[in-house]
């Protein structure tokens, strides 16, 4: 790592809160330090927009004066700024500064009452004891092993096989050899296994200030036992409480209770509330099954029974989100190539 780096990784072990922080130091990305050296903001560019992971990484009474320097030395030089997945944390930092679209939504729960919760559902217990009767075993490994084991790659890739859009970038890619050797090793690598070989696998990154766990992939090949993600989650997530874990989520469910119609399309879900862009995500999540499936990864969250759902956000700096800055969140999902992903897609679900 260099000194750059290692300064980016303190910064992010002192004072990272929102959920996706550890992805603001991916090689992928941009990294800047603020004036005085104390908070880090990991971006990328397209279409004349700073597209941030998350929020700036900074102490609580400097967020609003870090991300103002930020986007000051941006408009400097005749971009914009915007935040995917940012939390409430920065939207109540600066009251009135952004543009602001609920994009989703993030299940949490207390870790140390985790046991409690799942034990309590009866269909969970049976899908975790239906893996453990087929021969299913769950291990932590160290998680350098991500991005050099073979098992783990195979079972990677089946998986990503299995997906209808092709593999995405930004916050959405799962190849982990893009973070740092330190910061993956800050990370924690729970694999499930049946008769020697690979059949999913979990990573956990932390959310240093709020003592807490993101559930950063799951991934599972498609001929895994039922039950292996119900065993493979129960089991990260006890280990994680058992050192001490305050908070875990499951991370992000997009456009999680979005609906036209203002009302949860999921039930139990994540609550429904208004966005300026109601009319167009809505529909999207509604009929959006043959590129991706919203209402399913909500559904899969929501049957591990949260204690709460946090809403996350796409904020900019404008007077009201713009088509550029839609544009270039795409853009950064898509690696730069936003038609060829949504064509890609397209020709996938016509297979």
């Amino acid at each position: 790592m260099s000194a750059a780096l290692d300064r980016a990784r303190a910064i992010v072990r002192q004072y990272g809160w929102n959920a996706t922080v550890y992805r603001a130091l991916d090689s992928d990305l941009e990294h800047w330090l603020s004036r005085e050296g104390d908070a880090l903001v990991g971006f990328t560019r397209q279409a004349s927009t700073r597209v941030v992971a998350g929020a700036p990484v900074a102490a609580h009474e400097r967020l609003a004066q870090v991300a103002e320097e930020f986007e000051d030395q941006a408009a400097s030089q005749g971009e914009r700024v915007c935040y995917v997945c940012a939390e409430e944390r920065l939207l109540s930092a600066a009251p009135g500064r952004y543009a602001v679209v609920r994009i989703g939504a993030q299940p949490v729960w207390d870790a140390q009452s985790w046991a409690g919760v799942f034990d309590a559902e009866p269909r969970l217990r049976a899908q975790r004891n239906r893996a453990r009767n087929k021969g299913v075993v769950v291990e932590q490994w160290d998680t350098g092993l991500v991005v050099t084991d073979r098992g783990l790659a195979a079972c990677r890739t089946r998986w990503l096989a299995s997906k209808r859009l092709p593999q995405l970038s930004f916050l959405a890619y799962v190849d982990l050899g893009k973070a740092p050797v330190a910061a993956l090793g800050d990370r924690r690598l729970f694999v499930a296994t049946r008769g020697g070989k690979v059949c999913a696998y979990l990573v956990a990154s932390p959310i240093p200030s709020r003592r807490g766990w993101l559930v950063e992939q799951v991934v599972r090949c498609p001929a895994a036992a039922n039950g292996t993600v119900e065993l493979l989650v129960d089991s990260a997530v006890r280990s994680l409480a058992a050192d001490g874990a305050g908070i875990v989520t499951l991370g992000l469910a997009p456009l999680a209770g979005a609906t036209s119609g203002g009302a949860d399309a999921a039930g139990d879900g994540a609550p429904a509330l208004p966005s300026p862009l109601a009319g167009v995500l809505g529909p999207l999540r509604a009929h959006g099954a043959p590129f991706y499936d919203f209402v399913g990864l909500e559904g899969v969250k929501s049957k591990f029974r949260p204690e709460r759902w946090e809403n996350v956000y796409l904020l900019s700096r404008e007077p009201r989100t713009s088509a550029r800055t839609l544009y270039a969140v795409g853009a950064a999902f898509c690696g730069g190539r936003p038609a060829r992903v949504l064509v890609g897609g397209l020709l996938r679900a016509m297979a």
